[in-house]
């Protein structure tokens, strides 16, 4: 009996052994991470990508697709049992049906398998025949990703960063005003911690509200089953001047906060984060323009804490954490390119480049390959020109979610030189001097697919090329 399980033991361990290198060596997987930063749309992201992997007619930059070396394309069932599948029908028929509208937000993790017949070009792939690539795309918030940036710092480092910037927003007052009047080196009172941890995740959602990005932590935001959990109530808090003694406010706050990093933050990046391969992060950069100066330096501060915990050969803890594979491609993108005029795209991109250039150089110099673009996932308008006073306007028309009527908007010029946008953020200005930045919102087009089209976007091709472009030849 002792020798039979063993056997069987040896068996599956065979088997398995197998299915991995026949999948390594025959079957290739591609683990791409999407998240996004608030109102980005990485739900819309993940839906137009795949309808348009499989109908492939809007995809002329996407090299495998225009060439033809993509054969097939079809959903298979993921490979994380445990693991919620993304919704893809779903959200399709929201996008694209009768009545066409945004699909609600993910707050989850979740996942789908897209599997290409893929043909690679030239003489060995006439040789070797189509093989099968499987790309598994997992869906995370974008809340969780700012948290990676906990593991590698103290609840007293934490706690200086936010509150220095809280001081300087109106949404902090009523969580400051609450903290002055606590007492840290006064023994744990569970009420009075509850209430600190509900304030202050107030003032998170009044941030998030107001175009900040940097909310953490992110769980605070989405807390699902764990809301009320001690993990889940702690607020930052400033020193005493004595090491707190233990059984005091502040001392549990710090517990709280380390049981937060160890048993929520460290289990999600091992389990979920450890084999991806590429990752894209998206970025609602029109919407923080919009919210003013400090959003952008906000949202500058952010997408540099995101990239710097990518830099490869520079964050060792990091690989101790998520094992050998590491992310060597990473794209930013800011999405609703749509809402402004395609003479604009240029400048969009540029200020995207701007904000991640310092953390981008050092990645690039370490191996890892990042890229800024300007995309619309899914696109909801159409352009015009209008002359005003003379002047030629270059402006988007679509249907508004709030009335259901088309309107046309000129959202103002975005700055050829990114610099007349940060320089004023990184100054701390409270508003621009030299420019009125509008956003409106609009809902999808009504329109019918043709055959072998996915929907209508920007340069989401051009984001796939990059993304697991070299993965398909």
């Amino acid at each position: 009996m002792v020798i039979g399980r063993i056997a069987d033991g040896i068996a599956r361990g065979v088997d398995s052994t197998g299915a991995a290198v026949s999948e390594m060596f025959f079957e290739p997987t591609i683990r791409l991470g999407v998240t996004g930063l608030a109102r980005a749309g990485k739900t819309v992201f993940i839906t137009s990508l795949v309808a348009n992997l499989m109908d492939r007619g809007r995809m002329p930059g996407f090299q495998a697709a225009a060439n033809g070396s993509i054969r097939a394309a079809w959903l298979q069932p993921q490979p994380d049992d445990t693991v919620p599948r993304f919704a893809f029908e779903r959200h399709l028929a929201a996008l694209t049906g009768p009545a066409p509208h945004w699909p609600e937000p993910t707050s989850a993790v979740s996942e789908i398998r897209l599997s290409l017949k893929v043909q690679p070009q030239g003489m060995l792939g006439a040789l070797s025949g189509p093989r099968t690539v499987h790309l598994d795309i997992i869906d995370y918030p974008g809340e969780w990703l700012l948290d990676l940036e906990l593991l590698n710092r103290s609840y007293d480092e934490w706690s200086a960063d936010v509150l220095g910037w809280a001081r300087q927003r109106d949404a902090a007052a009523g969580f400051l005003a609450l903290l002055d009047e606590t007492d840290g080196a006064a023994p744990l009172d569970e009420p009075r911690a509850q209430a600190l941890a509900d304030a202050y995740v107030g003032y998170l959602r009044a941030a998030r509200a107001a175009g900040y990005s940097d909310c953490t932590p992110g769980r605070f935001l989405m807390p699902g089953d764990m809301a009320g959990s001690p993990a889940l109530t702690f607020a930052p808090m400033p020193p005493l001047e004595a090491a707190p003694a233990r059984g005091t406010l502040r001392r549990e706050m710090e517990r709280r906060y380390d049981a937060y990093k160890s048993r929520i933050v460290k289990p999600f990046f091992r389990d979920h984060f450890a084999r991806i391969d590429r990752q894209v992060v998206l970025v609602d950069l029109l919407g923080a323009i919009h919210s003013g100066p400090r959003a952008i330096e906000d949202l500058g501060r952010s997408i540099n804490n995101i990239l710097g915990a990518f830099r490869p050969g520079r964050n060792a803890w990091l690989t101790r954490l998520l094992g050998l594979k590491r992310v060597d491609r990473l794209l930013f993108a800011a999405t609703k390119a749509d809402h402004i005029h395609h003479s604009q795209h240029q400048a969009m991109t540029a200020i995207m480049e701007a904000l991640l250039r310092q953390a981008r150089d050092r990645a690039d110099f370490a191996g890892a390959k990042t890229r800024a673009m300007a995309i619309a996932s899914l696109r909801a308008t159409v352009e015009e020109q209008r002359d005003v006073d003379g002047e030629p306007l270059g402006m988007v028309r679509g249907r508004l979610i709030d009335t259901g009527r088309e309107a046309a908007l000129y959202p103002g010029e975005l700055p050829t030189d990114p610099a007349r946008l940060l320089a004023p953020a990184r100054d701390g200005a409270e508003r621009w001097l030299d420019g009125d930045y509008s956003v409106m919102h609009f809902a999808p087009a009504p329109g019918t697919l043709k055959p072998g089209e996915g929907p209508p976007h920007i340069r989401l091709d051009r984001a796939a090329e990059f993304l697991i472009g070299d993965k398909l030849t």
